[in-house]
């Protein structure tokens, strides 16, 4: 067993157990697949056919609202990167998912999935569970775009991804967060010297 499936099995074990004949059909049914930096999982208008497991890499979701793109959220390591509503639906994407760096993953096609729900031992229970986290983690950030300030929203990005801020530049926080660069700045600027773990009154 290679260490990029192992890894996959690892993820896939944290939600469901998994037997040996699970383990041998998992690993017919995930191919590798690679994307350059600024290449896309997929863009709007197309249709997702694929969920992707990401061995290495970073990724960000983001929807382009009359040229401005704003981020939502971001895909890294041990991750799972798809767009559901397209994916599930088979309807065309409103959004884009994008490699921010190279990006390694193992992808299963929507008929493979099929597969893996009917044929794994506890594959429909999988298939529930990791829907109901992102339908979960969607509800979040939705909430906390139209409710938080951005302190807090800056707050959340930090909590979210403790990493993240050394990977990648100024504008995509920025445009997590629903400021411009120059507000961001300001936001840091407050912050310096003050503790992290605090959220200043907003303004």
């Amino acid at each position: 067993m290679n260490d990029s499936l192992a890894t996959l099995l690892e993820k896939i074990r944290l939600i469901v157990p998994l037997r040996e004949t699970d383990i041998t059909l998992i690993g017919t049914l995930f191919q590798p697949w690679h994307l350059k930096k600024g290449a896309y999982f997929v863009q709007p208008g197309q249709v997702c056919q694929q969920v992707g497991f990401i061995q290495t890499g970073l990724m960000r979701y983001f929807v382009n609202q009359d040229g401005d793109e704003k981020i939502y959220s971001f895909g890294l390591e041990n991750d799972f990167v798809c767009d559901y509503e397209s994916f599930l639906s088979q309807r065309p994407c409103r959004r884009a998912v994008q490699a921010i760096e190279d990006v390694s993953l193992l992808v299963i096609s929507s008929a493979n999935l099929l597969r893996l729900y009917a044929e794994v031992t506890d594959g429909e229970r999988f298939g529930r569970i990791v829907i109901e986290q992102i339908f979960v983690k969607t509800i979040g950030q939705l909430v906390s775009l139209y409710t938080d300030s951005p302190e807090r929203r800056y707050q959340t990005f930090l909590d979210d991804y403790p990493t993240l801020s050394a990977r990648i530049n100024q504008y995509h926080i920025a445009s997590y967060v629903g400021v411009k660069p120059q507000s961001l700045s300001r936001i840091r600027a407050r912050w310096a010297g003050k503790d992290y773990n605090r959220i200043s009154s907003p303004e």
